[in-house]
């Protein structure tokens, strides 16, 4: 099997920060180790050592053996290079599908799940943009802000954690998504002027789907149910459901009936307090419009 002896430069983990296997999440290590063993029985059986590999893929050796190790997420670009060097007639193409299920951090994947088996999904966010309404640069700044640092891989790992979420509104059948927000997020330039416009402009464009309600409280409004923290419904095709409040029932999720109807209540009432949803697309284009 010919390899390609042209120089080019080999990605390393500075190009692709963010793909460390979570050592406390067991599945994600089976699901990552099988693949690496399986990646390196192949390459050995096609009589390729690492370097020479990694150069067929457009990959450093390093990088290689830390993903046949179980220490790396492949991508998928990679498992499709792999697969075609090494004559594996897709199979190496198709891990992608169990990898991609475990790319992310255990609870985020936890929470994509439940929103994405959810028919409605209700959401009151004080503090922030909510994470299914951030761009990638307003998620990155948010993640970049916080004390202590994080390491810049994590940053970016949870940046498209986050971003992977979304994908709940390309869903053939998307669920009905409601938000609430308080005025002082989306005026709060996080990132810049230019990150800034661009989150106003994406909540813009969320907020006029067909599936999606945006409202927003404003600051001079009376005292709310929400005052406490954010609130989160979702509710599921069986008739089941699952809350979270941080003001109430120690932040813990619930799923107990009458615990679910004081949320129901709660959140009401502060849908009916907020603007309305064309009076709330209203006030974003105009803050759109003084940045």
């Amino acid at each position: 099997m010919s390899v390609d002896s042209e120089a080019v430069r080999l990605r390393s983990e500075a190009d692709e920060p963010g793909w460390e296997v979570d050592p406390d999440d067991e599945w994600g290590v089976a699901v990552i180790t099988t693949v690496g063993r399986q990646l390196k029985l192949r390459r050995e059986a096609a009589g390729l050592r690492a370097g020479d590999f990694g150069r067929a893929v457009g990959y450093g050796e390093d990088m290689v053996y830390k993903i046949e190790a179980g220490k790396r997420i492949p991508r998928q670009e990679f498992l499709t290079a792999a697969d075609e060097v090494l004559g594996a007639g897709g199979l190496l193409a198709a891990a992608w599908e169990d990898v991609k299920k475990v790319r992310y951090p255990k609870k985020v994947r936890e929470l994509a799940k439940l929103e994405g088996q959810a028919v409605e999904i209700g959401v009151y966010e004080c503090n922030s943009v909510h994470g299914l309404l951030q761009t990638p640069d307003h998620a990155r700044a948010l993640f970049e802000a916080a004390q202590p640092p994080y390491p810049q891989d994590d940053v970016e790992r949870m940046v498209a954690a986050r971003m992977a979420r979304q994908s709940i509104f390309e869903a053939d059948s998307p669920p009905s998504v409601h938000f609430v927000l308080e005025e002082a997020p989306p005026r709060r330039p996080v990132g810049g002027t230019m990150v800034w416009r661009q989150q106003l402009e994406h909540l813009l464009e969320v907020g006029r789907l067909r599936n999606v309600t945006l409202q927003v409280m404003p600051t001079h409004s009376d005292a709310h149910p929400g005052v406490d923290g954010k609130i989160e419904l979702l509710k599921f095709p069986d008739g089941t459901a699952v809350g979270r409040s941080d003001g109430a029932f120690n932040g813990r999720p619930i799923t107990d009936p009458k615990r679910l109807r004081i949320l129901e209540l709660r959140y009401g009432t502060i849908r009916a307090q907020a603007l309305s949803p064309r009076e709330s697309l209203a006030f974003v284009e105009q803050l759109l419009g003084e940045t």
